[in-house]
């Protein structure tokens, strides 16, 4: 369910095996939309469904980070939009095409997407959905190229691994940083307004005020 205090709507699809959270951003029916994070199936075969019965237009794949589990269902999603643009950090563009890197090989799955970034989301950038705008935040550190996308009108930030509920992302993979990552959560992510609702790519939405008051693996401000 959208749980915004506004019109945009984000809607959150989990997907069973490893609870990962992907979302379709959008701010009306029949309008343009982001699919962001879509991992394993029925998930993203779930996201599908979404779009087609809302009649939404769908703009860009965007990617918080490289892991497998974020990008599992890209190859799905391009097959029903072939030339729908993939956006992710810079640094995590060979996740989506080296399983080794986007730590599927390890675990015998070999996951590739079809393709690599047609777009890079550098921090400080300013991306447009149907008006609305939304910020490239750095909260690398779980991986080398995580980024959050921040909207000020939704007053709702989509962090990916790099904050949760009461934790943050794990930064025992390779190319992860756990100081960077503590770093950037509280120089991007603490740094936004306390009502900010946060969309974590696992488990349940939160606040950055909350997170800032109680979260153990980061302190308070």
């Amino acid at each position: 369910m959208s749980a915004n205090p506004s019109d945009i709507r984000i809607e959150t699809f989990v997907e069973p095996m490893f609870g990962e959270n992907g979302f379709v951003i959008s701010v009306q029916d029949g309008g343009p939309c982001w699919i962001v994070d879509p991992g394993f199936p029925p998930q993203c075969e779930e996201i599908l469904m979404y779009i087609t019965r809302h009649q939404l237009k769908p703009a860009a794949i965007v990617l918080t980070h490289g892991h497998a589990d974020h990008i599992a269902g890209v190859e799905h999603i391009l097959r029903d939009w072939p030339d729908l643009p993939i956006w992710i950090g810079r640094e995590d563009d060979r996740m989506l095409i080296d399983a080794h890197a986007n730590l599927s090989a390890p675990f015998g799955v070999c996951l590739r997407a079809p393709k690599s970034a047609d777009k890079f989301l550098d921090p400080g950038a300013k991306l447009e959905l149907d008006g609305t705008v939304w910020y490239v935040l750095d909260t690398s550190g779980h991986s080398p190229g995580g980024r959050s996308l921040y909207c000020p009108k939704a007053g709702a930030v989509v962090v990916g691994d790099a904050l949760f509920a009461g934790s943050v992302g794990r930064t025992d993979f390779p190319g992860s940083d756990g100081a960077r990552l503590v770093r950037n959560i509280r120089e991007q992510l603490f740094a936004l307004p306390d009502k900010t609702v946060v969309y974590s790519g696992h488990g349940p939405t939160t606040t950055i005020g909350r997170e800032k008051r109680t979260n153990p693996f980061v302190g308070k401000d």
